[in-house]
């Protein structure tokens, strides 16, 4: 096994001879369809990167879903070491529907890739992969280093969750490769956050000649929504907005049933408990008389909070994206990812490792080309300064 600053170099070289493969792995992935409700297409992405690690010569194994994605797992082992692994973590699947590969396939304008899921973050997933091969390549891993590929993130990781708790409690160090920022910065700390899905039940009347047998489901809603968004306060990081609104059955029938999709987010741990006590208040009371509420959670992510040993991490990161020619900081953002649920276990956890891009989540998006190698040589030498026990 090569060590010290000899091993980094030897290690950024065969990352910066692989810019071209880096690519047409990165364009192979963005031109297949793996939104998060497409098993087969997410699948499909696991399978190509699987192949990538057999090349390789990197053993895979995988934890099997019914309805999302499996997760896939790669791991370079380091016979004779005591260390924790170190995690290099991230999703394949998307927020776009099915066909819009083909719609918009990757390409590259003016240095920029574009594509679906070229940033959010399939460029993430090549860095991690890449990374992993030249440590294998140049027999430099520092100690067993994990490449888990999750399938359902974008949704709240109602699978993978658990399977991101095991594998971060067992590591010292969590690596997540979300987009960097558009700025060129990492993320140091992220807001947490929950998805909810609200039902308002009411009963069915023709509006004209039996209104008062009727109770409007849609103005019980309405009123929650305004009671909900009221929550928001901006100055303590609280936002709460509802996204999707459904209900009603006929223009002229007071409506028997209405839905919607909330979506709250916050800062802190302690503000969840406070802010789901309002929640389950407001959809309890009940402003239109012969109507009742529900609702359910459909995602819950954990914030990403910064700790002393996540600090110490940063510093490390720091180091090693200056010698790789990068000037990068820490950065908030109010967006959620599996980080949040890895630091959670304690584990200390950077994520925004990815290539820089923005846009993500629109049509828009793009990662930026000259990104894609510092990146990866960053994200390798912080991997192989990690300190021992950690």
């Amino acid at each position: 096994m090569t060590r010290g600053v000899g091993a980094e170099e030897d290690v950024c070289r065969w990352l910066a001879e692989r810019e071209g493969e880096m690519l047409a792995l990165l364009e192979e992935v963005v031109n297949i369809d793996s939104g998060s409700y497409d098993k087969a297409g997410v699948d499909a992405v696991g399978e190509r990167f699987a192949r990538f690690f057999a090349d390789h010569g990197i053993p895979v194994s995988w934890r099997r879903g019914e309805t999302y994605g499996d997760a896939l797992r790669a791991e370079l082992a380091c016979p004779g070491s005591n260390l924790k692994p170190v995690l290099l973590l991230g999703h394949r699947d998307t927020v776009f529907p099915k066909g819009e590969a083909a719609r918009r396939p990757f390409k590259i304008v003016d240095g920029r890739a574009y594509g679906p899921g070229v940033a959010d973050m399939k460029g993430g997933l090549v860095i991690n992969a890449f990374v992993l091969a030249a440590l294998a390549a140049r027999n430099a891993a520092p100690g067993p280093v994990v490449v888990l590929m999750t399938g359902d993130e974008e949704i709240g990781s109602p699978f993978s969750r658990k399977i991101i708790e095991e594998e971060a409690a067992a590591s010292r160090a969590v690596f997540n490769g979300e987009p960097g920022r558009a700025s060129g910065n990492i993320v140091s700390g992220r807001k947490g956050g929950v998805f909810l899905h609200l039902e308002v039940f009411g009963k069915a009347a023709h509006s004209g000649a039996n209104f008062g047998d009727g109770a409007s489901a849609i103005g019980e809603l309405a009123h929650k929504i305004v009671a909900l968004h009221a929550l928001t306060d901006l100055e303590a990081g609280i936002t709460v907005n509802v996204g999707t609104v459904r209900g009603g059955q006929s223009v002229n029938t007071t409506a028997p049933y209405a839905e919607a999709e909330v979506d709250m987010r916050y800062v802190t741990p302690h503000q969840r408990a406070a802010l789901v006590a309002e929640v389950e208040r407001i959809v309890a009371a009940s402003t239109v008389p012969g109507t009742h509420a529900r609702f359910t959670t459909r995602g819950d992510f954990l914030p990403l909070v910064a700790t002393p040993e996540s600090e110490r991490m940063m510093a490390t990161y720091k180091a090693a994206a200056a010698d790789s020619g990068l000037v990068v900081e820490g950065e908030f953002t109010g967006g959620c990812s599996d980080a949040g649920f890895s630091a959670a276990v304690g584990t200390p956890t950077l994520c925004g490792l990815g290539p820089v891009g923005g846009k993500a989540h629109s049509p828009e998006e793009y990662m930026e080309v000259a990104s894609l190698v510092p990146r990866a040589q960053a994200l390798a030498r912080a991997v192989m300064r990690c300190e021992a026990g950690r």
